[in-house]
């Protein structure tokens, strides 16, 4: 499986680790920058890129590096059917893609140790979309939005007799 990645500065360290990692774990890392440290670079340039890159190519992951990974999960998100999920447990890792069926996860290399934060990507990338209907329901309404800008209806009000 091919996994686009994109970071800031203060994921830089994190990211060419995660290359090592996924080589060595039969996955294909796909860098899409920065290449070199620059305190000043901007997120967006990277993020976009890589959330761009998982949108065209169905079946592949993505993984967004920040300090705190906020803002990457902002960037990733505004790319047309991209859904990015801010992770901080192993927990909420696999919750991503079992019931949201995220294709991008943004981690904080300042906020989680290395090996935290690679059991966060591990668990990720190994978990699958659970295909429950509900999630998918949801999943649905999030695909319209972005399609039509039509808000999901309201659900009918329950009676105050019942």
């Amino acid at each position: 499986m091919r996994v686009h990645l994109g970071c800031d500065h203060a994921g830089l360290d994190l990211k060419a680790h995660l290359t090592a990692w996924l080589t060595e774990h039969g996955y294909e890392p796909v860098d899409h920058g920065p290449f070199v440290y620059d305190a000043l670079d901007d997120y967006p340039v990277y993020c976009l890129r890589a959330a761009e890159a998982v949108a065209a190519e169905p079946g592949s992951l993505g993984v967004v590096i920040g300090g705190s990974g906020n803002g990457e999960q902002m960037a990733a998100n505004k790319v047309a059917g991209i859904r990015c999920a801010l992770v901080w447990s192993e927990e909420t890792a696999a919750l991503a893609r079992q019931h949201n069926d995220a294709q991008v996860v943004a981690v904080g290399g300042r906020m989680h140790t290395v090996e935290e934060l690679t059991r966060f990507v591990e668990v990720f990338l190994a978990t699958p979309f659970s295909e429950e209907e509900r999630h998918a329901r949801r999943i649905g309404m999030l695909v319209d939005y972005e399609r039509t800008g039509e808000l999901p209806p309201l659900p009918p009000t329950p009676s105050a007799h019942a």
